[in-house]
């Protein structure tokens, strides 16, 4: 059975706290895993959340300040002592490659996995797979920073009385589905049109194009909330999101589900950024990220 979930592996932003790892996000979609931004201890809380160095397919990493990258030099050496099987890519800002390079080859150590890279210089595709589309946004901040988005293909979902009224059943739905037409019957007469899900990341950013952009629609926003709306000047100044301003993203790109994490150390009271997500008019399932928790991604709609 399929799996779309996120592992929350580190909610704190700049440093980390006694309850708060630095970042650390798993994306499991179906049967691959997307890591993004493994900041410090990334390893680590990996072992803590059941998360194997085997289960990641893709690593995107945001941007190149250390709460955001700091743990890949781990999480690259982890992949290779465990010689994972499979190909593993890597997404990061191709301005950050010196950094990345640094960071991949920051100690010795034995290469076994065929680790490409693939960074990021512009808005637009990064990869299409069977299961997904990756692409990514610019975002506001004072080093250079992307977004990433997953959008599904959309589908169509087989109707079974429309197909028990024409006599379709067994291999021959396979065929229909196939053909798009089966003795005179057309797929579009015995289905309809199923909306694939969007799932988003969104870290570090001031309020910008490319926010809403890549939130637009999606059944989760994983997005930074740094602050509270009443340091929403010193957001601006350091390129961060307060609580409410997060929260209008999603409310005016129609999430669904609102996952709010990348909290400063200065805030000790989760359930505040909740109170002023909700106050900025968010209706939608809401999270307010904790360490080592899975978030499911909402079911479709059907």
């Amino acid at each position: 059975m399929s799996v779309r979930e996120l592992v929350v592996l580190g909610t704190a932003s700049q440093v980390p706290t006694r309850h708060r790892n630095h970042n650390g996000y798993l994306l499991r979609w179906d049967g691959e895993g997307i890591l993004f931004d493994p900041g410090e201890g990334t390893q680590r809380q990996m072992l803590r959340a059941g998360v194997a160095a085997h289960d990641i397919d893709r690593i995107c990493v945001t941007h190149f300040h250390g709460d955001h990258s700091l743990g890949l030099a781990g999480v690259i050496q982890r992949i290779n002592l465990d010689q994972v099987p499979h190909p593993v890519t890597a997404h990061f800002p191709a301005s950050g490659q010196h950094f990345f390079d640094r960071l991949r080859y920051s100690t010795a150590y034995r290469e076994t996995v065929a680790l490409a890279e693939a960074p990021v210089a512009a808005d637009g595709v990064l990869a299409t797979t069977d299961a997904y589309t990756l692409d990514s946004r610019r975002l506001s901040h004072p080093v250079e920073s992307y977004g990433y988005r997953l959008t599904e293909p959309d589908r169509r979902r087989m109707l079974p009385g429309k197909l028990a009224e024409h006599g379709i059943a067994g291999p021959d739905v396979g065929r229909l589905q196939r053909d798009g037409v089966l003795g005179g019957v057309t797929l579009d007469e015995v289905s309809e049109p199923r909306r694939g899900q969007r799932f988003a990341f969104v870290m570090d950013t001031r309020l910008c194009d490319g926010a809403f952009a890549l939130a637009e629609g999606c059944d989760m926003l994983v997005i930074e909330s740094t602050f509270l709306d009443e340091d929403g000047r010193l957001a601006a100044d350091h390129g961060h999101l307060t609580a409410g301003q997060a929260a209008r993203v999603a409310k005016e790109s129609g999430v669904r589900h609102l996952v709010l994490t990348h909290f400063s150390q200065r805030y000790h009271d989760p359930g505040l950024f909740e109170q002023q997500a909700r106050a900025a008019g968010f209706e939608g399932e809401l999270t307010i990220a904790q360490d080592l928790i899975t978030v499911p991604v909402p079911t479709r709609h059907q």
